[in-house]
């Protein structure tokens, strides 16, 4: 038992150190380049500048308060896009004719990019804080609906037939093998839909924004300023990061089942 611990312990580290040398290289290439002036410093500042930026920012508060604020936006917008997709994603999944219904509105609606929204809810709900989380909802709201309905309509036929001989009634069906059989697909969606509204709190944070990171890359842009700028960047990047890797820990957890079956 202890061996195989070291084992999985040494495998974690090789991995780790695997992921890292990529970055490392790519690293100390970018600060070489930097230093013998191949890479405009006023354009791409080198990395050790970037880390004397964000130790400064830190330092100040300035990075934590702009942070704060667009993880509230991504909160509020995430967890409503992600509700109204699992509840539409069921909806559709299990009906064939809410689905024909809703095929042509999907159709339409989601290949509209997130930056053509912004107008239109600058019209609608103006430049307060309402048009901003909706704008995230919105960008977390497919991913979650998509990977639902797929997981939903991909349910395993033979247990469908074993639910219907034992005579179970839909909703035992729906919360005993539906859903259960769809939520690999719907963590699936719900990781995509954090990613994409990390990726839309900058637009959101276009619409009249005093505070937030994506606020934030606007502003040291208009005052060119990419130390700032890219602290920025990378910033959201990070956090994108953390939260993924706890979504994958969080699905572990809730899909033993699942990775048991992958692992053999």
């Amino acid at each position: 038992m202890e061996k195989s611990k070291n084992r999985n312990y040494q495998n974690k580290i090789k991995r780790m150190a695997a992921g890292a040398t990529l970055p490392i290289i790519f690293l100390v290439l970018w600060e070489w380049f930097g230093e013998t002036g191949a890479i405009n410093q006023s354009i791409l500042p080198r990395p050790s500048i970037l880390w004397n930026t964000l130790t400064e920012m830190i330092g100040t508060g300035d990075l934590q308060k702009h942070l704060l604020v667009s993880m509230i936006r991504v909160i509020k917008g995430f967890f409503a896009g992600t509700f109204l997709g699992l509840f539409l994603g069921v909806l559709i999944g299990l009906s064939k004719k809410v689905n024909e219904l809703s095929a042509v509105f999907i159709g339409i609606l989601r290949p509209i990019p997130i930056i053509a929204w912004v107008p239109v809810l600058i019209l609608w709900m103006g430049i307060d804080e309402g048009s901003k989380v909706t704008l995230i909802g919105i960008g977390s709201f497919w991913p979650v609906l998509l990977n639902t309905v797929r997981g939903i309509q991909n349910t395993d036929k033979k247990l469908l037939e074993v639910a219907y001989i034992l005579e179970k009634n839909r909703i035992q069906i729906l919360t005993k093998v539906m859903i259960p059989s769809a939520l690999p697909s719907v963590f699936t969606g719900i990781r995509l839909g954090i990613g994409a509204a990390w990726s839309c709190v900058v637009a959101a944070e276009m619409i009249a924004a005093a505070k937030g990171i994506g606020y934030l890359i606007m502003y040291s842009r208009e005052l060119s300023q990419p130390d700032i700028m890219l602290v920025g960047v990378v910033s959201i990047g990070m956090v994108g990061l953390i939260i993924d890797a706890v979504l994958i820990r969080v699905e572990k957890r809730v899909l033993r089942w699942n990775t048991a079956e992958e692992q053999e």
